[in-house]
């Protein structure tokens, strides 16, 4: 079995953010000359997220509105977590719900990705460097 390690670091402009990261995890897996396998992509900090779906720019409008409506930055001292000098509850509760990690078969040297399926980052409290890691590992 080989493995390949590899981690990405985004900074995104702004607060919040979507990014799409396919191309780079399949550049990442030809790296690793695995043809059969599994590739693991996850967010390594608490308020960024790791997800699978469609690249449509209305879709990632809705999210950022729906996550937005669902666990709003403001007021600030609406959260608990905020008491301790951070601004950022809202963004651990929208990784929450977006996750942490996507796991991605790998077939014949290519993710095995469905119709539209695309891998994202999406960072809820950016302008500051975070990692992802990506392990892709398999024969």
């Amino acid at each position: 079995m080989k493995s390949l390690t590899e981690y990405l670091w985004f900074k995104t402009p702004n607060r919040r953010g979507f990014l799409n990261i396919t191309n780079q995890i399949e550049a990442l897996v030809k790296k690793s000359g695995i043809q059969e396998g599994l590739c693991l992509v996850n967010a390594m900090h608490i308020t960024a997220s790791v997800y699978i779906n469609d690249d449509e720019q209305g879709l990632l409008k809705d999210y950022d509105v729906w996550l937005e409506h669902l666990a709003p930055h403001a007021p600030i001292s609406q959260y608990k977590h905020n008491d301790t000098g951070e601004d950022n509850a809202d963004a651990h509760m929208k990784r929450q719900v977006m996750g942490r990690e996507v796991v991605v078969a790998i077939t014949k040297g290519v993710l095995d990705l469905g119709p539209w399926e695309q891998i994202f980052y999406g960072e809820f409290d950016g302008r500051r460097k975070k990692r992802v890691l990506v392990k892709i590992i398999g024969g």
